[in-house]
């Protein structure tokens, strides 16, 4: 039997035992025949989903021959969740350690202990075998701490149509200035988090990482700006800084020694992506992400050729050569 259908086959057998304890629970003294009728399966399955019950979720079913049905000896019981498999659990387990990508939100938290409530549910026969984890090592980017207080609030203005105001530091300034904004949307990019709204300082829609706020306080309410996505030109592909910039079509072509890495993944919604034939990678794509593109290229070094935009090669261009310099100069 193929891996899908076993799970699909699970999935009915957990379903139909939680309508087998519900029909236990509502009906009273069901005999097998009502049983049958109720869940719309044969005498054997009735039979074998109670002893199931019984046996492996430790169900206080019993037979009254008085009335010629069953019921619970314990009304309190039900039936944990099982809905979900110990290969779920398995899987949801192995997903825990990327949390460490939200180590510097309160969301780690929060789904951690999710996890452990849906751990407790289980039946006591599905043990999770921990060990397995073991084999794999997650290798998390350097993330900066974002302020939990900052992290709360921004959700809350951006629920209840909320003004911040806030200290910022900019990533080329030494000290935090103050910020007044309307929040609309946050953005989580490579573990990054951003809020995008209307900043009353500049007088414009805006992008602010949340790791480079504090102090932040809730004030009056504001009216929300329903043509406010127009006014917001941004890339989550590439980049979520707000500009004014036009949108540029990007070539570009890489090395054949590194053509599989660049075939292999999907570096734009709109991408198109060829390999020639002496084994190099054509890539475009359009973004308005111009500078956070050029942050991209250069950590391909010289395996990678710029086509277009101009503006891209004479930014690629300045930036070697002020790094020469620098190399020169050290």
């Amino acid at each position: 039997m193929s891996e899908p259908k076993k799970q699909r086959e699970s999935h009915v057998k957990s379903l139909r035992l939680l309508q087998l304890e519900k029909a236990i629970q509502s009906i009273a003294y069901p005999s097998v025949e009502r049983l049958m009728k109720e869940l719309e399966v044969s005498r054997r399955t009735i039979l074998r989903d109670l002893d199931e019950l019984k046996l492996y979720y430790n169900a206080p079913i019993e037979y009254d021959r008085l009335h010629k049905g069953y019921y619970y000896t314990d009304e309190t019981f039900f039936v944990k969740n099982v809905l979900i498999s110990e290969g779920e659990l398995v899987a949801m387990a192995g997903i825990l350690p990327l949390l460490e990508r939200y180590d510097n939100t309160p969301l780690k938290d929060t789904i951690t202990k999710v996890y452990q409530t849906i751990s407790q549910m289980l039946p006591n026969q599905v043990q999770v075998q921990t060990s397995l984890l073991n084999d794999v090592q997650f290798i998390s980017d350097p993330l900066p701490a974002i302020d939990s207080e900052v992290f709360t609030k921004i959700f809350e203005a951006i629920r209840v149509h909320k003004t911040v105001s806030f200290g910022y530091r900019s990533i080329r300034s030494t000290t935090h200035t103050p910020h007044t904004l309307d929040p609309y949307k946050v953005y989580c990019q490579k573990g990054d988090w951003y809020a995008v709204g209307f900043c009353h300082k500049h007088n414009k829609y805006s992008t602010y990482n949340l790791s480079r706020m504090k102090d932040i306080v809730l004030l009056g309410d504001f009216e929300p700006d329903k043509d406010y996505e127009k006014k917001v030109h941004i890339d989550p592909n590439f980049g979520i800084w707000n500009n004014e910039l036009p949108s540029f079509k990007f070539e570009l072509v890489f090395d054949k020694s590194i053509n599989t890495y660049i075939l292999e993944r999907t570096w734009h919604k709109n991408q198109k992506c060829f390999q020639d034939k002496d084994g190099c990678v054509h890539l475009s794509f359009e973004s308005n992400q111009l500078q956070e593109t050029l942050y991209w290229v250069l950590h391909f070094g010289s395996a990678v050729k710029i086509l277009n935009p101009p503006e891209l090669k004479e930014m690629y261009r300045e930036e070697i050569r002020k790094m020469g310099e620098m190399g020169e100069n050290g």
